[in-house]
């Protein structure tokens, strides 16, 4: 039994990465994988009918994801993506392993300017490059692998574990699962601005975008210890704090010709 905990304390420890912002990350499943499985959950999405058949909008959410895409590091800046316009009213996009971008119909009307589109696309653009999916995984099969060796243990010494098992679980997902959901969530704000500004997007219109995003929830939130997401009143104010130090990337990529032209 101690071997075995042995054994799997030792491979999650050869499985370390490094987040974009320096922090180290537990990374289990391979980049080939999740962009399989990206690919595979954007082709399921496709097939439910849920593209919207709106060229002028299509145009322009492609025309932001571009200029974005071309400011991420490699290989993600060499990669081939698809963008697609989803005909869904809830104010939301998403980016997925493998090149794969949807915008929500519903985004634009409450991102009322390309600048603010971008901050949304861009946070989502952040947790492709930092690989918060394969992490995210990477999480729950170390969680479950942590529970299945403590039912081992368990066995072993002949007690009657469920209860203990069940908190571990409980333990688990409370303790770990959802604040690194949490923290993935700020990291890709802090990525997805940088992006933006790189692009010749303002990013002071991240936190304005919050603060719409707020607006349009009417303040209906869970409580924040099982909340995946940080507080939008917090968010916005971090990235309007944020903001001042990403002006001059700002302003040298409008005088150096990066200027997106995308209008509705």
């Amino acid at each position: 039994m101690r071997k075995t905990l042995i054994v799997f304390s030792a491979a999650l420890l050869a499985a370390c990465a490094t987040a974009p912002t320096g922090r180290t990350q537990l990374m289990i499943v391979s980049d080939a994988e999740m962009s399989r499985m990206g690919a595979a959950a954007f082709d399921q999405i496709k097939s439910q009918g849920k593209l919207a058949n709106d060229p002028k909008r299509e145009r322009y959410v492609r025309c932001i994801a571009d200029a974005l895409i071309a400011e991420l590091p490699s290989p993600w800046r060499e990669q081939t993506w698809e963008v697609a316009l989803m005909a869904d009213d809830s104010a939301n996009a998403f980016a997925l392993p493998g090149g794969k971008v949807g915008v929500n119909t519903g985004l634009l009307k409450v991102a009322t300017t390309p600048d603010q589109v971008a901050a949304v696309v861009g946070h989502e653009l952040g947790h492709v490059v930092a690989k918060h999916g394969a992490e995210r995984m990477s999480q729950q099969l170390a969680a479950q692998g942590a529970m299945a060796a403590a039912a081992v243990a368990g066995a072993a010494s002949g007690n009657d574990n469920a209860q203990a098992l069940a908190l571990l679980g409980i333990g688990a997902t409370v303790g770990v699962l959802l604040p690194y959901s949490r923290l993935h969530e700020s990291e890709a704000d802090e990525l997805g601005q940088r992006y933006m500004a790189a692009a010749g997007f303002d990013p002071r219109a991240a936190a304005t975008l919050w603060e719409n995003m707020q607006a349009d929830a009417g303040g209906s939130r869970p409580p924040a210890l099982l909340s995946t997401h940080p507080d939008p009143a917090r968010r916005a104010e971090r990235l309007a704090a944020r903001a001042p130090s990403l002006l001059p990337v700002y302003e040298a990529a409008r005088a150096d010709g990066r200027a997106p032209q995308c209008r509705l």
